[in-house]
């Protein structure tokens, strides 16, 4: 599964899953650029533990749902790297759990842009600099497919339209683009430390049929088999990694 040569733009690879793909990417062979809004030394680390694999590695911060900052990052992934292989579009996030009868039109539009509008932008900007035999990446979510827990309505429609959007790209760049969506359940990452309680992710994690939670690598080695070539045949492909605990 050989990524020697290919240039990866992994948007929200400063930490937890992104941090992990990019890392996982680079181990097979790829250079990486990574995007972070706000975890600069993580990103920072992740960029130094490339480099120590021989790869090359580019961290730079931006805003992805600004279009002066998404062309930022492309030209400056072009100028470094004179390609462009794959877009994995691991940005978004839940922002806040509140309930639609709380909602105020900001949140909603938030997280609408942090998650759906970001990876349009991103997609629209480096489609035309990748070549037939690229593939892109983004990242849905369990809740895009049963609606989120409690306060997560806006985050989980952002989701189940990134499964829909990746379906819609797929047909449109088919067959010189393959697109892909991983769809994570319950990960061991800032996230659920962030918004999910304690009890509750004991009580998720026992529901699955492994037991447990997952892990980042887990879900990167899923995205490097996607990105390269041995998945050849798979595009528009909206896939679960969520240890059992929803069948789709």
């Amino acid at each position: 599964m050989s990524l020697a040569g290919k240039v990866v733009l992994v948007t929200g690879g400063g930490r937890d899953i992104g941090k992990a793909c990019a890392i996982d990417l680079a181990k097979q062979g790829a250079n990486i650029v990574i995007t972070y809004l706000a975890s600069s030394k993580s990103a920072e680390r992740a960029v130094s533990e490339i480099e120590s694999l021989g790869q090359s590695a580019l961290a730079l911060q931006a805003d992805l749902t600004v279009q002066a900052d998404v062309d930022r990052i492309v030209q400056s992934t072009l100028e470094r790297f004179g390609l462009l292989n794959a877009l994995v579009h691991v940005s978004g996030g839940l922002i806040g759990r509140v309930n639609i009868d709380e909602m105020s039109d900001e949140h909603w539009n938030s997280v609408i842009d942090v998650n759906l509008k970001s990876l349009f932008m991103m997609s629209r900007a480096c489609i035309p600099h990748m070549k037939p035999g690229s593939s892109i990446v983004t990242f849905a979510s369990q809740a895009g497919r049963d609606g989120g827990g409690p306060g997560a309505v806006a985050y989980a429609t952002a989701k189940g339209a990134v499964m829909t959007f990746t379906r819609g790209l797929a047909k449109e760049l088919g067959p010189d683009i393959r697109v892909n969506s991983v769809c994570p359940g319950m990960i061991n990452t800032d996230f659920h430390n962030t918004f999910t309680q304690d009890n509750v992710r004991k009580n998720v994690a026992g529901a699955t049929c492994l037991k447990r939670e997952g892990e980042s690598i887990e879900v990167a080695k899923l995205v490097t088999f996607l990105v390269s070539d041995d998945a050849s045949y798979m595009t528009g492909n909206c896939i679960d990694i969520n240890g059992g605990l929803l069948f789709s």
